[in-house]
């Protein structure tokens, strides 16, 4: 079974970049399509971004598209997430998840079996 440990969430000022790592251990990490999401305070879990087994495939929410880019390095056991042009309705509580069997177009967090403990990721306006 797979477990995920997220980090390089911080408190940024609004326009800056964060690049984010969610670390894998624990199974064959080019097994599983990872994807990103946030929970703002108070409010629902948001999908984010997405990635397929071994990059062939890609997936952004539409609040991000163009500013964050999603990668991964299956070598390493770690997918990426690169945010650029952060605003501070991006604050949020960041979390990655894995599972074999999803595909990156469904967005839904129940389509992922495999969660981390989130990094948390403050933008200052």
């Amino acid at each position: 079974q797979v477990r995920l440990a997220e980090s390089g969430g911080g408190l940024v000022q609004a326009g800056d970049s964060l690049r984010l790592f969610c670390a894998a251990s624990g199974a064959t990490f080019s097994d599983y399509s990872v994807a990103w999401f946030r929970q703002p305070p108070g409010k629902e879990r948001e999908f984010v971004a997405a990635i397929s087994q071994h990059s062939e495939d890609s997936n952004y929410g539409d609040s991000v598209k163009g500013r964050f880019t999603i990668s991964r390095d299956n070598a390493k056991n770690t997918v990426y997430l690169q945010m650029n042009s952060l605003k501070p309705e991006d604050t949020a509580l960041y979390s990655c998840a894995a599972d074999k069997w999803t595909i990156p177009s469904r967005t839904e967090p129940h389509r992922y079996d495999h969660w981390g403990q989130g990094t948390q990721v403050t933008v200052s306006s």
